[in-house]
């Protein structure tokens, strides 16, 4: 697949994930449309919206009324648990249903099996009509999140990349300043590991699937890509190879003893948390999570960097993980568009991040009051990272878990120091003929 990047270093972006998901449970609700006001051109004046338990949609819906009185619509919101809301699209996508107008989706998850199956309308004439609105606006790689094959299919709504925690006093007490390359990165975990028993140099995700999403960075860092233009694998090339050989070998060498290799993010926030390492690579959303008292021992000497360079440059993920669109079945298209091109506005964007949402327009990061719930430091490092974004943190594919289960394989194996160019290999054959040959 081939990256959209950040082309323009003047774009200050930044991205975050939205800290996961509420309460599994499902509500729906009718707000009390005002019924004055102009009705819409066409189409029902209700308007059926499935979201996500999310803090987006929480903070969202508290505005809806407003929506509701300056439109004269009337708005019901159903909103699901992620498993539950996967089953909806399932049967409702599927059966053609018209009783879902807008739809709440994740990009890199589902987006491309509903865009190839039509089931997301095309936006491309509404994201380009309105100046105000200003699609401009929203950072390139979240755009390339919601495009297929260049139709604009959804809004970006959330978004994450990955950043380096680091310890302060460490680096301060090896004389070190924080990495700005790979060879930089490894050669101070060394050192601190070497200098301080007990303490881990570096520490990451390292399952199989869950460890996929943060290798990412490492491989577009290294030159390398999941698969090209031609849905041909690129996980055997010799980029590829030696950033399974990085990422692995990191964890192997200066890894948490005794080697894990099934930690997803809590198990690896609990390490660097404790005091027990010196770097940690992971997304920017979590910094909650070793950055405040309640949750980390070592909350006064968190620092943050950008992604470092690799032999390619620095290329961390720019993932997109919710977005806003159209169910294609709907006759409420003209309404539903209104109602997304509110939501998304730039003075709603501004206050979906006040409330603590990172958002996806380039705008809300150069605000002061967009940025002044976060860490300094972190908005520097995000912005930084926005200079060289990549759109994606996994195969984007329609069989999207078993693509990480097989991609993720030759990392794990370079771990416990086997032959991670062979296992990349065998990894690309099975990914070819599994995922990228599978219609």
């Amino acid at each position: 697949m081939q990256r959209n990047t950040f082309l323009k270093a003047s774009i200050a972006g930044a991205v975050v994930l939205a800290t996961g998901t509420m309460a599994a449970c499902s509500k729906s609700d009718e707000g009390g449309a005002a019924k004055t006001g102009a009705s819409a051109s066409s189409g029902s004046t209700t308007l059926h919206v499935t979201m996500a338990n999310h803090p987006w949609t929480t903070a969202v819906r508290a505005k809806i009324p407003e929506f509701e009185k300056q439109s004269g619509l009337k708005v019901v919101v159903e909103q699901l648990a992620e498993d539950q809301l996967t089953d909806t699209y399932k049967v409702k996508l599927n059966a053609g249903s018209k009783d879902m107008d807008v739809m709440m989706y994740r990009p890199l998850q589902e987006g491309r099996l509903f865009a190839q199956s039509g089931f997301l309308a095309d936006l491309s004439s509404d994201v380009n009509q309105d100046k105000h609105w200003n699609w401009s606006d929203f950072l390139p790689a979240t755009v390339s999140a919601t495009t297929y094959k260049g139709k604009a299919v959804g809004v970006p709504l959330v978004t994450e990349t990955q950043v380096i925690y680091y310890r302060k006093d460490l680096l301060q007490k090896a004389g070190l300043e924080p990495p700005k390359t790979l060879d930089e990165l490894r050669a101070a975990a060394k050192k601190i590991s070497e200098d301080n028993p007990g303490v881990a140099g570096f520490v990451a995700r390292s399952g199989v699937s869950v460890g996929v999403t943060q290798f990412s960075s490492f491989l577009y860092s290294f030159g390398g890509d999941w698969f090209d233009k031609n849905d041909k694998s690129l996980i055997a090339t010799p980029e590829a190879k030696a950033a399974y050989a990085y990422y692995g070998g990191m964890l192997r060498d200066y890894g948490p003893k005794p080697l894990n290799t099934s930690m997803s993010w809590p198990e690896s926030a609990a390490v660097f948390a404790q005091g027990k390492a010196a770097f940690w690579a992971d997304a920017s959303s979590l910094y909650k999570q070793v950055a405040d008292p309640k949750n980390s021992q070592v909350s006064d000497q968190v620092g943050y960097a950008a992604f470092p360079a690799g032999p390619a440059g620095a290329h961390a993920y720019s993932a997109t993980s919710w977005a806003i669109g159209i169910n294609n079945a709907s006759d409420n298209k003209a309404n539903a568009w209104k109602f997304i091109a509110w939501a998304t506005s730039p003075e709603m964007t501004l206050e979906m991040q006040k409330a603590g949402n990172p958002c996806t327009r380039t705008s809300v990061w150069q605000n002061t009051d967009g940025t002044a719930g976060f860490p300094a430091p972190l908005v520097a490092a995000m912005n930084a990272n926005a200079k060289g974004a990549v759109g994606y943190d996994r195969p984007v594919v329609v069989k999207v878990g078993q693509a990480r289960e097989i991609v993720g394989k030759p990392f794990v194996v370079a771990m416990t120091g086997g032959d991670s160019n062979a296992a990349a290999d065998q990894a690309s054959a099975e990914f070819q003929k599994e995922i990228l040959d599978a219609k």
